[in-house]
């Protein structure tokens, strides 16, 4: 899945909007029934739940702790559009998003790079990143919820099953009716997992499952080109920091202190555990606390 272009599949802005004022009003009506606002946010919390609210809740801390501008947005905008070339709006509308919905997700991109300024990247990690960021891939994939029905689709192509067929038949994604054809993407476009098993492919191989927060992917890396001007190490070195930077484990500790200085307090009981990659830690101490009490 594509990290740039999909990094929130639905804008966080647009879900938080919809989930606010929730209540009996009809948002939906047919023959069949209305939909309310409650079942609409009981919906969007079944399907979304927790990675959504952490979304939209560290979003809004950023935003009241760093500033992008919209010239920041929008000279990003213009890059990935110019990237995509004439693919860019079948890229939006084969993944569900609008250039608003796009735009959100680069401010929040351009947010975590200003949080993540002071993080530690080497040399080595700028120089293998080049490495692979100088080359643009053209892949497809099928992408699967469970790895049994990733393995049971992994041995059907290995058996010489046709790749299109069986990303129609079973890709969970927008992508299945094409094929499971993704176009050209760069590095760091997917997510970490999909973007490094990629990389390493040979062309028209094909990839054991690969996991991934969206489900297990199976790639094929079909065509592969030079990135056209993509500049020298030294012109894209700081970029490619930001980047990295963006990415690494100190992401979690810069949010989990935002969090905790934010002094979050979650009403709703299902969603209690939204926070708990980035606040986890600190209940497990109070627990063993608690228990030695017990003890005693």
């Amino acid at each position: 899945m594509k990290k740039t272009l999909l990094a929130i599949a639905l804008s966080s802005s647009v879900l938080l909007a919809a989930c606010n004022n929730a209540g009996d009003e009809v948002v939906v009506s047919s023959t069949y029934g209305d939909i309310t606002k409650d079942q609409f946010y009981d919906e969007i919390k079944n399907l979304a739940g927790n990675a959504l609210l952490e979304q939209v809740v560290i979003e809004q801390i950023l935003e009241n702790n760093y500033k992008v501008s919209e010239d920041e947005v929008k000279e990003q905008f213009e890059s990935v559009k110019s990237q995509y070339g004439d693919q860019f709006e079948t890229v939006l509308a084969a993944n569900g998003l609008s250039e608003e919905a796009f735009k959100q997700n680069i401010r929040f991109s351009l947010l975590q790079e200003k949080a993540t300024k002071d993080v530690e990247v080497t040399d080595e990690e700028i120089k293998a990143y080049y490495d692979q960021a100088k080359y643009e891939l053209n892949a497809r994939h099928i992408l699967v919820a469970d790895e049994e029905t990733a393995r049971s689709v992994y041995e059907k192509l290995k058996a010489g099953g046709d790749f299109a067929k069986l990303a129609k038949e079973y890709s969970t994604d927008g992508s299945a009716q094409s094929g499971g054809d993704l176009g050209w993407f760069t590095v760091g476009a997917m997510v970490p997992e999909f973007n490094d098993a990629a990389y390493a492919l040979e062309l028209n191989e094909i990839s054991e499952p690969v996991q991934s927060e969206f489900g297990f992917h199976i790639i094929q890396v079909t065509d592969k080109r030079e990135v056209k001007d993509y500049g020298t190490l030294e012109e894209k070195k700081d970029e490619i920091k930001d980047t990295i930077a963006a990415t690494k484990g100190d992401w979690n500790a810069k949010v989990a202190e935002l969090i905790k200085d934010a002094k979050i307090d979650i009403k709703d009981e299902d969603l209690k555990d939204a926070l708990k990659n980035y606040l986890g830690s600190e209940e497990e101490p109070k627990e063993k606390t608690d228990a030695k009490e017990e003890e005693k």
